[in-house]
């Protein structure tokens, strides 16, 4: 695919002895691409990607792969904090929830399919940890948000997706819900109460895997996906 440079002096070196096991996107959250990739190459925000995909579908590498890009910020995953260490991010044009969310065009998925395919064959990163911002940040962050076609990147072996399984009959406790999101990789206490760090953390889920309804409710649907995500990890070996 064409790939346009666009360098921003926002990087640095990877640290040594750690693999690039995660694949971040996140959405721009500006009024333009063009603001979006100035902010991004500017040195006095500090802050990069490693590519960012238009909404029509151009592609532009800011850092290159073997650099630590600046894009996760606080963050955490599987107990793991140092995102940007281990991970590739893209930014995907698009205004974001503050400025006129919309979905994201058929040629900029088309192209962040093509990239991330290219991207996980010269990484050892596994579909499960192909993630969004605001699953690593779910306090600070939205994401790439409800209308990204999560689906359809796990459709293309670029993520995961929750298997089909019947709906509790019951709504189970806070703690079960605290204690299934951190086994699948959310970085959540189990204090058995809906706290704040909870609400965001359900949140985030549902703009991941339950978009349909994202409303920061622990109800029988949510514990229904997050239990089939759970089947899905185990049936590829990805729970541990």
């Amino acid at each position: 695919m064409e790939v346009e440079d666009a360098p921003s002096p926002n990087h640095e070196p990877r640290p040594e002895g750690v693999p690039v096991d995660i694949l971040l996107l996140h959405y721009t959250g500006m009024e333009t691409g063009d603001a979006a990739l100035a902010r991004l190459c500017d040195p006095e925000a500090k802050v990069s990607a490693h590519y960012l995909i238009e909404e029509d579908g151009r592609v532009f590498q800011l850092v290159e792969e073997e650099r630590r890009a600046w894009h996760a910020g606080v963050s955490c995953w599987k107990g793991e904090h140092d995102i940007n260490s281990r991970s590739i991010g893209i930014e995907l044009v698009n205004p974001g929830h503050e400025f006129g969310y919309r979905p994201f065009p058929e040629a900029q998925m088309a192209a962040l399919i093509e990239l991330a395919g290219g991207i996980v064959k010269r990484h050892p990163i596994p579909s499960h940890r192909v993630l969004g911002h605001s699953d690593v940040a779910p306090a600070r962050k939205q994401d790439p948000g409800e209308l990204f076609d999560w689906r359809r990147l796990a459709d293309a072996g670029l993520g995961i997706w929750p298997d089909p399984v019947e709906t509790p009959v019951d709504t189970p406790p806070i703690a079960w819900f605290q204690a299934a999101f951190a086994r699948v990789g959310y970085c959540l206490a189990r204090s058995g109460r809906m706290d704040d760090e909870t609400r965001a953390v359900i949140t985030a889920f549902q703009r991941h895997f339950q978009p349909e309804a994202v409303g920061g409710e622990a109800d029988r649907s949510t514990a229904a996906r997050l239990l089939g995500l759970q089947r899905a990890l185990e049936r590829t070996g990805a729970s541990s």
